[in-house]
């Protein structure tokens, strides 16, 4: 059988077709799965998608009326999925349940460290010869707060990072974890972790209840010189509070793997082109901000993980199993 991956990134690419191998053949192409591109799956009964594929009820039935009958997401967030018409539809969907908390908890500390150090200001700096210290001034991290909105897998990481730089630990999440209470994390209240961190850092699922958690109201409770990092859904956060705020000269800094509006922008290069997102234009101008593009889960173990999982994915269903991945079983 030939699957068709849409959305899969050069780096990517080998990873899934050595996986496959010697089971199935895999068609890897560059374009994100879309209403648009969905006539391409036609005669595919195995279809893979990526983060940022749209899986609205529309692409769903074109999929469907094309032949496709199962659809393995490779990643862990499925915000973007119509799971309901994907059952009228009788579909199969999967995701990756878990890969390596590690890779996204280290990059949201890379985020933290690149705003508070002054990183890539320094970094343009010395490319062009020029090596004063002039705005570059950074906060030792020991001693300080941080506040970690979401205290899972990649929560813990994170919080047991920030535990070794030395740091006080506020958490926020529907039950407490073990480990990170273990650690010196002491629960409070969203508004308490808001008003007292120095470093909030998002690690929620995207849900009807966590769209911009961090809304105006939220963001006007957080201290004037602290940090705040996501780098787990863009819809967290409410980007154009947020520009408001940084407009008014808040916050030491603000580190972005995710944005609200990232599908067709993110994983593209639009170099050469007029940016036409007026909000994300604006982001990207603050000196105080780092944008990247969705590179947290971005490393050998996880994408390995990632791919090793959809292998397993389309396995179970061609096995007529279910696993902790399905989604969305047929029939």
């Amino acid at each position: 059988m030939e699957i068709l991956a849409f959305g899969v990134q050069d780096d990517e690419k080998p990873l899934l077709e050595e996986a496959f191998a010697g089971q199935h053949e895999v068609r890897c192409l560059d374009v994100f799965l879309t209403e648009d591109t969905a006539p391409i799956a036609a005669g595919y009964e195995v279809v893979s998608s990526s983060v940022n594929a749209d899986l609205n009820g529309r692409v769903l039935r074109a999929l469907s009326a094309g032949g496709t009958r199962m659809i393995a997401q490779r990643s862990t967030g499925f915000n973007n999925i119509d799971l309901e018409a994907a059952r009228r539809l009788g579909l199969t969907v999967s995701r990756v349940s878990y890969y390596s908390p590690y890779s996204v908890a280290e990059f949201a500390w890379t985020l933290a460290m690149a705003v508070n150090r002054r990183i890539v200001r320094a970094s343009n700096r010395t490319r062009d010869f020029d090596f004063r210290l002039t705005g570059l001034m950074g906060r030792d991290m020991r001693g300080r707060t941080a506040g970690v909105l979401g205290t899972g897998k990649i929560g813990e990481a994170f919080t047991r990072i920030a535990h070794g730089f030395g740091m006080n630990l506020l958490g926020w999440d529907r039950e407490p974890n073990p480990a990170c209470t273990g650690l010196g994390m002491r629960y409070v209240d969203k508004d308490e972790l808001l008003s007292s961190a120095d470093l909030v850092s998002l690690h929620l699922p995207l849900l009807e209840s966590t769209h911009h958690i961090v809304d105006a109201t939220a963001l006007s409770r957080m201290r004037d010189d602290a940090i705040l990092v996501n780098s787990s859904r863009g819809g967290l956060v409410d980007t154009e509070a947020l520009v408001e705020e940084l407009r008014a000269g808040r916050f030491a800094g603000v580190g972005l793997d995710v944005y609200e509006a990232e599908a067709g922008l993110f994983f593209l290069d639009k170099s050469l082109e007029a940016v036409e997102d007026d909000t994300l234009a604006r982001l990207i101008t603050f000196p105080q901000v780092v944008v990247t593009s969705h590179q947290a889960y971005y490393t050998h173990e996880a994408v390995g993980q990632i791919v090793d999982a959809t292998v397993r994915n389309v396995a179970d269903y061609l096995a007529g199993r279910r696993s902790e991945n399905t989604l969305c079983p047929a029939g």
